[in-house]
């Protein structure tokens, strides 16, 4: 996955906010990445309200 690429949210892995779980189904841009708990890459998805926030890889799909 690379930054401007379009993405899906798929799925949640864990229990998130209301806010960013209304994100399910929905499609945003792939704007960078985040390190997760030292180990792992987040990737932050902003969608066309502006709202921006990280996903785990394995919870977004790319879209054409």
């Amino acid at each position: 996955m690379e930054i401007g690429q379009k993405v899906k949210v798929i799925r949640l892995r864990d229990r998130v906010p209301a806010s960013i779980a209304e994100r399910l189904g929905q499609i945003g841009l792939i704007e960078g990445y985040k390190m997760t708990d030292g180990s792992g890459v987040g990737i932050v998805v902003k969608f066309d309200d502006n709202f921006a926030t990280w996903f785990f890889e394995d919870e977004l799909r790319t879209v054409q």
